[in-house]
């Protein structure tokens, strides 16, 4: 008999003995999701970086300035030479009296201007089609944050619930280990059959095995909340302290009508108003485009004036040049394929306009489910109480009765076994009404709904 009290005893120690166990509650969960998890921050450097194409946007007013130096050998057939194409400006020059192949010295140093002060809408269509850019990753972000912090309220709660559930299941092993020390006495005395001790042990193993696959379960979940908000260390060093909510109902619930401030509506419209600003942006790139342009350089070259071949005069940039002009270009026959272009981006944002109001009408609906089923919740709760107080009676009635010889082992376990499905269906219920209330704050876009009841 002592062996057997002995080991049922070391079974039932807590599982989790850490020393450095750390004290996490909900709210602290989230500033970690807000401050450190990567997959938030890797969103936010994809907005911090959609806000420096606003800046190139607006920098493209300023003008551009490109200076440089070439050197090189060419052929004798034009006093120039060749310029590599794209910097130093081309001028004419007197042509060779015949093709001569000879290579000769030239040289050039310069700089190049070129402005666009005025670009007929152009600039400000990409202005604001980088804004509606960077207004979309930002929204990208609060929906990527406001997501990650429901994870992991809804891991924290289920956390809390199953660590309620080792309490039940802990109980229940107490109860069946009291249950097997009294048939072992009534058996010894021969009040029991020696029946009842077997099926005790039995009962016992079962319930053992039910804890440790909740402390499984209880472990994982810990697991997933450390995943959820990068937090160093183990699931056995945490320690949770909002499990007194699953004792407390949350009151006073004021839910908002509109849904313009969820994140989720808000990434939609910024896609929306992204669509429209490219839209924009394509019907105004028909428009004509106006360069201002000045070059100064120097150049030297290996021909003299006469057509004598003067080799170190190429490198003494003899020869300064420079000019300034404007151009007006106007794209006509890309009429077509820009027509093209404002088809496709009006379907787009026909299409994101539509994807908004179906947003809208989910949001709208989630908004109903989620009110009627925290009401609900709050019924099933009430019942449960209910519940469970009939089933510690009928328990400790059916206790008594046991001891008396006027009932025999199944009609115990089995008022046992409501014993503990009551306790758990009543945790089961307490949990859910605070499930039900953060479903409600996340259809209406503002945890606070649900954090400020906690106490």
């Amino acid at each position: 008999m002592n062996k057997i009290v002995i080991s049922v005893c070391l079974l039932i120690q807590p599982l989790y003995t850490s020393a450095q166990q750390r004290s996490v509650s909900i709210k602290e969960a989230l500033a970690m999701v807000a401050n450190s998890q990567p997959q938030v921050e890797a969103y936010e450097h994809r907005s911090q970086a959609a806000s420096y194409g606003v800046k190139m946007a607006r920098n493209s007013l300023m003008p551009e300035l490109v200076a440089g130096y070439q050197a090189g050998y060419a052929t004798y057939n034009n006093i120039t030479g060749m310029s590599y194409p794209g910097f130093i400006l081309p001028i004419s020059g007197p042509p060779s009296s015949g093709n001569v192949y000879d290579p000769v010295a030239g040289s050039a140093v310069g700089a190049i201007v070129k402005w666009n002060p005025l670009t007929f809408g152009q600039r400000q269509a990409a202005v604001e089609k980088a804004t509606m850019q960077f207004k979309l990753a930002g929204s990208s972000a609060n929906e990527a944050i406001f997501r990650q912090q429901y994870l992991v309220i809804l891991t924290y709660l289920d956390a809390v619930y199953l660590q309620k559930l080792l309490q039940s299941y802990q109980s229940n092993i107490d109860r069946t280990r009291v249950g097997l020390e009294q048939s072992l006495v009534f058996a010894k005395e021969g009040l029991r059959p020696g029946i009842d001790t077997i099926q005790f042990r039995s009962v016992l193993a079962q319930t053992q095995t039910d804890l440790l696959t909740a402390q499984q379960q209880y472990y994982r979940q810990l697991a997933e909340l450390l995943r959820l908000t990068a937090m160093a260390g183990k699931p056995d060093e945490v320690l949770l302290t909002d499990t007194l909510l699953i004792s407390q109902q949350p009151t006073g619930v004021a839910v908002m009508d509109t849904i313009t401030a969820h994140p989720l509506f808000q990434y939609y419209q910024a896609k929306r108003d992204l669509s429209e600003a490219a839209l924009k942006e394509v019907q105004r790139s028909w428009r004509p485009k106006l360069d201002i342009w000045a070059n100064a350089y120097a150049r030297g070259s290996g021909v003299a004036a006469d057509g004598s071949v003067h080799s170190a005069d190429g490198w003494s940039l003899t020869r300064r040049n420079y000019g300034a002009g404007i151009q007006l270009s106007f794209p006509i026959l890309q009429f077509s394929q820009v027509n093209l272009q404002k088809q496709q981006y009006r379907s787009l944002l026909k299409a994101d306009e539509a994807q908004l109001k179906q947003v809208t009408l989910d949001l709208q609906t989630q908004q109903e489910t989620a009110q009627f089923n925290y009401n609900q919740s709050l019924e099933i709760a009430k019942q449960s109480l209910v519940q469970s107080a009939a089933a510690r009676f009928a328990f400790d009635g059916l206790k008594l009765s046991y001891q008396s010889g006027l009932t025999d082992f199944t009609r115990l376990i089995q008022g046992q076994y409501d014993l503990l499905k009551a306790e758990t269906a009543e945790a089961d219920a307490a949990i859910r009404v605070w499930r039900s209330l953060l479903e409600l704050a996340v259809a209406n876009g503002n945890l606070e709904l649900f954090i400020t009841k906690l106490k």
